[in-house]
């Protein structure tokens, strides 16, 4: 079963929401050409040793790291560790999780493209 973690339309986590050492910066969410979809892109901040446990979206996700070395697990797949400049494709409701295996700060730019008025994030139980 999946925790709905956020709110039908809500572009992100608030601060409250999000795990220790995770920072969650809303930049963009419109509507795209096609129907019933929309575009988001939220800045994830990760404090050393910080980790966003195993979660889904509705909708496939872009990860371009900007800053550090995070490490990525797609459910069924091995671990990849990403660096600055880095870029990662992550399936429409592929439960995964990702952590900073750095020694600094990191930090990814996630971009969504999901389906309008579904929850953005949903933790994995």
């Amino acid at each position: 079963m999946l925790a709905t973690l956020v709110a039908a339309g809500a572009v992100g986590l608030g601060a409250a929401q999000a795990p220790p050492g995770i920072t969650r910066t809303p930049l963009l969410q419109e509507d795209l050409s096609t129907p019933g979809r929309e575009a988001v892109q939220v800045l994830v901040g990760f404090g050393p040793d910080a980790a966003f446990p195993a979660h889904s979206h509705p909708g496939e996700e872009l990860v371009y790291v900007t800053r550090g070395s995070l490490e990525y697990t797609i459910a069924g797949q091995p671990p990849v560790t990403l660096e600055a400049g880095d870029v990662l494709f992550i399936p429409a409701r592929a439960v995964h999780s990702v952590r900073n295996v750095g020694k600094d700060e990191g930090a990814e730019l996630a971009t969504y493209v999901v389906e309008k008025g579904q929850p953005l994030l949903v933790l994995a139980e």
